[in-house]
């Protein structure tokens, strides 16, 4: 289609402020974008729309225009929403590289412009192609009773003989017709789409799973909200859904590309919605919160609960069990990143259940942040997770509901690829407390437990509240330094007789303290006379000075080989 077309479309209600001579461009695509560099995501005769949150003076313009002009994209159209008017600096930045600038009223939702020119690019490259288009755009802004992602899909098998899911940045299936994707299969494929997203490279991704060919295409926001385009990629590369479909898009026409990239356009518009649903919880999220750090009242913190129940917790009935949750992602010091949303779309992800039915379980969630921690109030009986609470004082069982462990279990893996080498994402889980008084306790202890997991290595850490109650809450805050000359001083003679004799001194001596002291347990484990063992435990008494029969050198020894 010609840009002429859409100026002449009423219900457009696009307004022509430069270009005029240009109008005979062909447009292939639409991109919306608040990106001050959108380079990445342009590959040519894209109308792109804007809604200006990139802009912040007037010498913002020339070098945004330049990007555009130099991707050779078809036409540039700007919201008035934000800024009333388009500004004269971007006028005359479009004039100096000819690049066609239409004014979009604020009364025209981006939305209504990618579907009509979805329809009609696939109209005019492929007949056949422009009719499933047409339903899908019907299914989708049907809204849920048009059957949402799935239908769509069901129409890329049915009529393209496209097997295709929608993912999670986690590789949880949020949509697809037919068959599901295995866990392993989605995690795998959310891992690679991250790996690609991060190094730059331009989409689809293709990606290779127990054999099988998939190709990957983002699933960006949509609108003018566009803060949904940021400027750093890693401000929405841990939250973007994906589109996976079973088929190798490297030798596909021009026409099928397009059709898919509509069709990740028009699945963007649910993903919107149900991010759209989230904003009450988060916000009565925030507020149950805001009165835990503060000190209020246990009374006042349980009526706010009461109220916000039926909201954050529908079908409950009873005030639940509680558990907190806090994640923090982390960018480096000079990364400019505002990680507390990023942490809160992260933790909310995390913490979906996997065994609740129905597109909208993960939308039972709410999470709130502040500053660079996202933090969760976790109703026990709203994920299914806890044991039958004690009879007497309704207090929850000591293992019951979250284990910090088993929440990142399936999603280290691909949160690792979307980390990249620059990002680490740490996470605490407290105890379960039966009471709005237990609240602001249990968020210190998440706090700590969280604080636990940063002091280990690696690029996705957790650490629950049985670990505040052990020396492995006091382990990973050793200095190194303190760290290092603690287990020389009483290992390395140990280390240096091993090498020179095969005498096998430091499994020895993990086993003897393994089997609290016993001579005869110790021995069967190793396959050993008693004699031999009592040989093996003497040297080590002899080349450190130390006792094995006495308690205080018992714990020097276990903690040395803990932090070695």
């Amino acid at each position: 289609m010609r840009l002429r077309a859409l100026l002449e479309t009423d219900a457009l209600g696009l307004r022509l402020l430069g270009g005029e001579e240009e109008l005979d461009r062909g447009v292939r695509g639409v991109m919306t974008t608040d990106l001050r560099d959108p380079s990445r995501y342009l590959s040519g005769g894209e109308l792109v729309l804007t809604g200006l949150a990139w802009r912040h003076s007037a010498e913002d313009s020339e070098p945004f225009v330049r990007i555009l002009a130099g991707a050779q994209v078809a036409g540039l159209a700007a919201g008035e929403a934000e800024l009333g008017d388009v500004p004269d600096d971007l006028v005359q930045a479009c004039s100096r590289h000819r690049l066609p600038l239409f004014a979009v009223n604020e009364s025209v939702a981006f939305a209504t412009i990618t579907e009509y020119v979805v329809r009609q690019v696939s109209g005019e490259r492929a007949g056949d192609l422009a009719a499933v288009v047409d339903r899908h755009r019907r299914l989708m802004t049907s809204g849920p009773a048009g059957g949402g992602p799935d239908a769509v899909l069901d129409l890329l098998g049915s009529d393209l003989d496209l097997r295709a899911w929608v993912l999670s940045p986690t590789g949880r299936q949020i949509a697809g017709a037919g068959d599901g994707l295995s866990a392993r299969t989605g995690a795998a494929l959310a891992g690679e789409h991250l790996a690609a997203v991060r190094a730059g490279r331009r989409p689809p991704h293709r990606a290779v799973v127990e054999g099988v060919t998939y190709s990957l295409f983002p699933i960006r926001n949509t609108g003018r909200g566009a803060a949904a385009a940021s400027r750093d990629v890693r401000e929405s590369v841990l939250s973007d859904w994906l589109l996976a479909v079973e088929a190798d898009a490297g030798d596909w026409p021009a026409a099928r590309l397009d059709l898919l990239q509509g069709v990740t356009q028009l699945i963007a518009v649910e993903r919107d919605r149900r991010e759209a649903a989230r904003t009450v919880r988060r916000r009565l999220a925030q507020e149950v919160l805001e009165l835990v750090q503060t000190g209020a009242a246990p009374a006042e913190i349980a009526a706010r609960l009461r109220v916000a129940a039926p909201v954050l917790l529908p079908g409950l009935g009873t005030a639940p069990h509680w558990q907190v949750v806090v994640a923090r992602v982390d960018w480096g010091a000079d990364s400019g990143i505002e990680a507390g949303p990023v942490a809160q779309s992260l933790l909310e992800e995390i913490l979906v259940d996997p065994s609740a039915a129905g597109p909208d379980s993960a939308d039972r969630i709410a999470v709130a942040h502040t500053g660079d921690e996202a933090i969760a109030l976790v109703p026990l009986p709203a994920l299914g997770l806890g044991g039958a609470p004690d009879e007497e004082d309704g207090t929850p069982p000591a293992d019951a509901g979250l284990h910090a462990d088993a929440l990142l279990e399936s999603v280290r893996a691909p949160l690792s690829a979307g980390l990249d080498g620059d990002g680490r994402l740490t996470l605490g889980v407290s105890a379960a407390v039966h009471s709005a008084e237990g609240l602001r306790g249990a968020l210190e202890e998440a706090r700590h437990a969280r604080r636990v997991a940063a002091a280990r290595p690696g690029r996705v850490c957790a650490a629950g509240h049985h670990e505040l109650a052990s020396h492995v809450l006091l382990l990973p805050f050793v200095p190194d330094d303190v760290r290092r000359a603690f287990t020389a001083r009483l290992l390395d003679p140990l280390r240096d007789y091993d090498r020179r004799h095969r005498a096998e001194l430091i499994p020895t001596l993990e086993a003897f303290l393994d089997c609290d002291g016993s001579w005869t347990r110790c021995a069967t484990r190793l396959h050993l006379h008693v004699n031999t063992l009592r040989y093996r435990v003497g040297r080590i008494e002899q080349l450190t000075g130390r006792d094995l029969s006495r308690l205080e050198d018992k714990l020097d020894f276990f903690l040395a080989l803990r932090m070695s």
